[in-house]
């Protein structure tokens, strides 16, 4: 992580779980973090909870990623207070409780695209521009995609709604970006992480008490995951990584 050492990474959905965990790790190894969610107390609280060297090398910032305009004004903020983003973990992702048969569930549906498929074009958008901008040659866009991105399992009783559609949506951007990243001869990085389930806030209590044996990873996981893959030689990219819990089933 030398070279990453007081360099900006941006992470989305950083005011828990995944997200929270990426920006205790990757502080903890010297970067300076901007943490966006849309739950401003909570970052706050993640700030408080750093040790004292490290609190000043984190800001969180009030990001609503599904709203292209908060992106721009986050990211021009990197740029103007920081010097713009280097690396970026987009996390940020919901689902709902509508299916997609329900009646009147147009709002759910678009909730669910706005932030987990639009939020990450907005995102990778405005961090690629920021490198661009200064000549950055060894950037890094991070997706946090999940297993569900590439084959939905059966689960009695249990149903993906478009939580699924989103995720199978960003293996395609992932491969899009790297594609464009090539095209206008960057030596920028793009990597999407497919977790299996993670003991996370987005796994409903009521579906964690039905099946009290379920494996799962922790957020802290995932975030070792992530400064693996930024980690990499200037010559090795890795474009998809699977991670499951020991003992998952699909």
């Amino acid at each position: 992580m030398d070279r990453w050492s007081n360099r900006v990474a941006v992470v989305t959905g950083a005011s828990s779980g995944i997200g929270a965990a990426c920006c205790k790790d990757l502080v903890a190894k010297g970067m300076v973090v901007v943490g966006l969610a849309r739950r401003e107390e909570r970052l706050k609280q993640l700030k408080e909870s750093l040790p004292a060297d490290q609190q000043a090398r984190f800001h969180g910032r009030k990001c609503d990623v599904s709203v292209e305009q908060q992106v721009v004004d986050a990211f021009a903020w990197v740029d103007e207070t920081l010097g713009g983003a280097d690396v970026l973990v987009n996390n940020a992702g919901i689902t709902t409780n509508s299916l997609l048969t329900d009646p009147d569930n147009s709002a759910d549906m678009r909730s669910v695209l706005d932030t987990n498929v639009l939020g990450f074009v907005w995102c990778a958008r405005e961090a690629f521009k920021s490198q661009q901008q200064r000549n950055v040659t060894d950037g890094h866009v991070v997706v946090i995609n999940s297993v569900v991105g590439h084959k939905i399992p059966t689960l009695p009783g249990f149903n993906f709604k478009m939580y699924a559609p989103s995720k199978y949506a960003v293996t395609a951007l992932a491969e899009v970006l790297r594609q464009e990243f090539q095209l206008k001869k960057t030596q920028t990085k793009i990597t999407s992480i497919s977790p299996g389930a993670v003991d996370t806030e987005i796994i409903d209590e009521k579906i964690k008490e039905a099946l009290p044996n379920f494996p799962m990873l922790r957020a802290e996981d995932v975030a070792d995951a992530v400064s693996y893959c930024i980690q990499t030689p200037p010559n090795v990219q890795i474009h998809e990584l699977i991670i499951k819990p020991i003992g998952e089933s699909f």
